[in-house]
């Protein structure tokens, strides 16, 4: 068993950064896998960022959207992972889950087998 909590959201001005943070307590193997997934209203889920493992063999991946824009990153000493957005534009709205799972699945995120509450973000322009 894995729970996640989310934190970091809120609103911003287009062109405003926001960092997400996501403690996840459990299982350390259920949560090799962490990333970010966001929905916007009327808008179906979508992964932004993921990190498999950890320290000098992590491994990420970035949906096209936000590449050069978001940054995924954990520290597992404190079992906290971060997306850091910056440039934010109002596209970027929509409530943020964190995700947790043991491996990374055909889509190319995690295996997410746990899901945080989310957070919202909202970006006016």
């Amino acid at each position: 068993q894995v729970q996640l909590v989310e934190s970091g959201g809120g609103s911003v001005q287009a062109g405003g950064s926001l960092r997400l943070s996501c403690v996840a307590s459990g299982s350390t193997y259920s949560s090799k896998c962490m990333g970010w997934f966001r929905q916007a209203p009327g808008k179906d889920r979508e992964g932004v960022a993921r990190i498999y493992g950890g320290g000098s063999n992590s491994y990420y991946y970035y949906a096209d959207s936000v590449k050069g824009r978001f940054t995924i990153s954990r520290d597992n000493a404190k079992n906290t992972v971060y997306l850091q957005m910056n440039s934010l534009k109002p596209e970027d709205t929509a409530m943020y889950y964190c995700a947790a799972g043991p491996f990374v699945d055909g889509s190319s995120y995690c295996y997410a087998g746990y899901w945080g509450q989310g957070t919202q973000v909202t970006v006016s322009s």
